[in-house]
């Protein structure tokens, strides 16, 4: 009973996932993902909030205040007249009183020098910006998904070859014991195969440890919280994936990285738009209105309008140095464009060549491991016959077993390579589609 698993380890399913439906699972799970999406939001939200800067712009202000007034009012030529009745020259009113001022104002820019067609032109860079950062975390996601996800079925594919060896090797232990008692095998060819049979055993529960640690990473990226069963095998497309220079032009057109620098770009150039806009005037319609006539003061209008002009002479932000920075940003964004179209073409090829090196090298595995199963078979009947050594077995034994793992390696290596390939070319959610045209499969 205390070895027995507790009831809710007992009850789990063990997902199974194409690898289509882990890539769309991964999508629904990744934290990454959803804030790529709620920065997206983030910045649609303020873009269509640029579209409103011509609308008018309507405050109102109100004021309760407490507020003394004095008045001097000359008589000038009646000065004699009121000095007769006692009244001195100047006329002197005083008042303190507690006032409430509700006031409604309303502006319309009608020229902003600029300013408001490159804030506009900022928010959509920005928005474009927060796009194409999304699509990197899908891009960068998805490779690490090729990644663990046949990763997984490449350590599968090593277990059960490990299991082979161990098994065979074992056979092979138990004949050369048993011709060891009828005298055709010596003690040396058997203590061989015992050796050979315990270093078996050690790779094997290596690439158990190897699967298990896979198995938890594949697991974790998806979320799934138990192993996943991956159903989709490593596989090899013999034919050609299509024209290197394909590849070129799609990662100078599409790649997230060009689209994210051209952003910036974008930005920079409305950048040095807004700053020049700073060194132009401004000019704009205003209306005012009093909704409280009766404690209005001497000096306020019941309502005014009117247009006016704001020019700012001087600025303690240096206006001129300004502009010289956003135009030294522009310069900075241009270069990084041009140096990441040229890191995309690099990538393009060395993702292109390691491709090429791991459909070769599968290739020529999958061409001699049918040579390594047939010189196994006659290793072993000859050993049966005393006509080859123990050790003739268990180097045939572990030749076989070792292009087995290296042909899954190179397999998984041409998978990879595929995804890199696709992924610097901006086009790695078209994985599947070459999936599906493999031409080997390893089950």
């Amino acid at each position: 009973m205390l070895l027995a698993p507790p009831p809710a380890a007992a009850a789990e399913t063990v997902p199974a996932l194409s690898y289509e439906q882990a890539r769309q699972r991964l999508e629904q799970v990744s934290d990454a993902l959803a804030a790529a999406d709620a920065g997206v939001r983030n910045k649609l939200d303020l873009q269509d909030a640029s579209r409103y800067l011509r609308l008018p712009e309507i405050t109102a202000d109100v004021r309760r205040m407490q507020f003394q007034k004095t008045l001097n009012l000359p008589l000038g030529s009646l000065a004699p007249v009121a000095e007769a009745f006692g009244i001195e020259s100047p006329l002197e009113f005083g008042e303190r009183d507690w006032r409430t001022r509700p006031i409604v104002t309303a502006s319309v820019p009608l020229y902003s020098g600029g300013l408001i067609p490159a804030a506009q032109g900022a928010a959509q860079a920005a928005s474009e910006l927060a796009q194409a950062d999304r699509e990197l975390q899908r891009q960068s996601l998805s490779l690490q998904l090729v990644q663990a996800y046949f990763g997984q079925q490449l350590a599968e594919q090593a277990l059960q070859v490990r299991r082979d060896v161990r098994d065979g090797l074992q056979r092979h232990l138990e004949d050369a014991q048993k011709l060891e008692r009828e005298g055709f095998a010596t003690k040396a060819q058997r203590l061989q195969a015992n050796v050979a049979r315990d270093k078996a055993e050690r790779e094997y529960q290596k690439a158990v440890n190897d699967l298990s640690t896979l198995q938890q990473a594949l697991a974790t990226l998806l979320r799934s919280g138990v192993t996943v069963a991956t159903t989709s095998p490593l596989f090899v497309i013999n034919g050609p994936v299509g024209a290197r220079e394909e590849f070129e032009r799609s990662a100078q057109q599409r790649h997230p990285q060009v689209g994210r620098l051209r952003a910036l770009a974008a930005q920079a150039e409305q950048g040095v738009r807004a700053q020049q806009a700073k060194l132009k005037p401004q000019i704009y319609l205003f209306g005012q209105y009093d909704l409280r006539r009766r404690d209005a003061l001497l000096t306020d209008a019941d309502w005014a309008f009117g247009i006016g002009l704001r020019y700012t002479f001087l600025s303690p932000t240096a206006r001129p140095l300004q502009v010289s920075a956003a135009r030294a940003q522009l310069e900075q964004a241009q270069s990084g464009l041009s140096e990441v179209e040229n890191q995309l073409q690099l990538g393009v090829g060395k993702a292109w060549n390691e491709l090429e090196t791991a459909r070769a090298q599968f290739q020529l595995l999958d061409s001699s491991i049918a040579q390594a199963q047939e010189n196994l078979r006659l290793q072993e009947l000859s050993f049966r016959e005393g006509q080859s050594t123990s050790l003739d077995v268990i180097d045939a034994r572990l030749g076989l077993g070792g292009a087995q793992v290296e042909r899954a390696q190179a397999a998984y290596q041409f998978d990879v390579a595929l995804a890199q390939l696709l992924e610097v070319s901006g086009q790695l959610q078209r994985f599947d589609d070459y999936r599906q045209r493999a031409d080997k499969v390893l089950e």
